[in-house]
């Protein structure tokens, strides 16, 4: 059992590392936090495989994978999430690692999720040399180079909930890693510390053992993946977000997200991101639209899960709209646990004639409850 203290460290470390404070523009960062822990810094070159590791000078870092899924006829379809948190208590003595797995199964609707909870040792953990995060027999590692990858930038991840679902996944890029900001900085809001580094890679060519009850299935398929640095808190005014990774058919990507503030309107620094066939990110405006909403048996909350997202393609200068409908409506993982419930989706995306031109993973955080730290 966990002490109360403990507890409330680990409430905390939840709503601090799912995502960080969204508010306008910022005064001169310091090098720490109050707390002194460090603040990502402007100009800083990433070298890897060090900076696919561990940071623990940071307060709060998290490993993100979402993916769709098929077999080899294109019968099955699958979304999953795969995500590692590692968070820091004020007093620096305890490294917490949390982590959730989750599967849909497009055709049963049927959705399979679970949550660990470790403080760093025997059964948690992150390397800081190379990317290699586990927790429990969860993990996520860079597999060492190779003749087909000599980079050395292929990753193996592996995952179940509970005894009903199991996967062994490969992932390797198919185009360069982004790094979303300005000089190397994602500023989060106005607060001199609210800012991270957010490196993703937006596109991984996924293939895989996927077991689902009684079925083993080979499948392949394409996956996103985040990792941010940070050490900035919630705002105050804040209660949640909305988030979506998309791939579209045509190889590019974009990235959203939406904070919203207390009186229902998205906090200024709210963006979304362009990611063109080469790798290149470009901001672009957005208008967030949405089309049905799903109350959870579970909790209560309404989720605004059939969303419509209208912005300017940079590369035609037209406005595009894209209509993300999910595989099912209760994707909604509860937070036993960490006491934080949220939705986490996969999606198809839709342009405006109705045609499937691409996948998304939704989320959508502090509709169950505000989000306070």
């Amino acid at each position: 059992m966990k002490s109360l203290q403990t507890s409330r460290l680990l409430g905390c470390f939840v709503l601090s590392c799912l995502f960080v404070s969204f508010r306008g523009q910022a005064a001169e960062m310091p090098l720490t936090t109050a707390e002194g822990f460090a603040v990502p810094q402007p100009g800083r070159v990433f070298v890897f495989p060090r900076d696919h590791g561990s940071h623990p000078e940071f307060k709060i870092e998290w490993w993100y994978v979402t993916g769709h899924l098929f077999t080899a006829d294109r019968g099955r379809r699958f979304g999953y999430q795969a995500t590692f948190f590692r968070s820091a208590s004020p007093d620096k003595t305890v490294q917490f690692h949390l982590a959730h797995m989750a599967l849909i199964d497009g055709k049963s609707g049927q959705f399979y999720h679970q949550e660990r909870l470790n403080r760093e040792g025997w059964d948690a953990g992150a390397a800081t040399a190379t990317l290699d995060v586990k927790n429990g027999p969860w993990s996520l590692r860079l597999l060492p180079s190779t003749a087909d990858a000599p980079a050395g930038e292929r990753l193996e991840l592996r995952g179940a909930v509970r005894g009903e679902v199991g996967f062994a996944f490969t992932l390797a890029p198919t185009k360069p890693l982004v790094v979303f900001g300005e000089n190397g900085i994602s500023r989060k809001g106005a607060a001199p510390t609210a800012a991270s580094y957010y490196l993703t890679f937006p596109r991984l060519r996924t293939e895989g053992v996927l077991t689902v009850g009684e079925e083993t299935l080979a499948v392949t398929g394409e996956s996103w993946m985040d990792h941010e640095i940070s050490s900035s808190q919630l705002d105050e005014n804040q209660v949640g977000w909305d988030w979506a990774g998309i791939h579209l058919n045509d190889g590019r990507e974009l990235m959203f997200y939406r904070m919203r503030l207390r009186d229902g309107s998205a906090d200024p620094a709210s963006t979304l991101t362009w990611v063109d066939a080469a790798g290149v990110p470009r901001k672009s405006d957005f208008q967030w639209e949405v089309l049905e909403r799903w109350t959870s048996p579970a909790t209560g909350a309404v989720y605004p899960v059939r969303v419509r997202l209208t912005s300017t393609d940079p590369a035609s200068g037209k406005r595009v709209a894209l209509t993300l409908v999910p595989l099912a409506k209760d994707q909604e993982l509860g937070g036993k646990r960490d006491g934080i419930s949220y939705w986490e989706g996969a999606c198809r995306v839709l342009d405006a004639d109705g045609r499937e031109i691409g996948s998304a993973y939704l989320e959508l955080t502090g509709y169950a409850k505000d989000l306070k730290i």
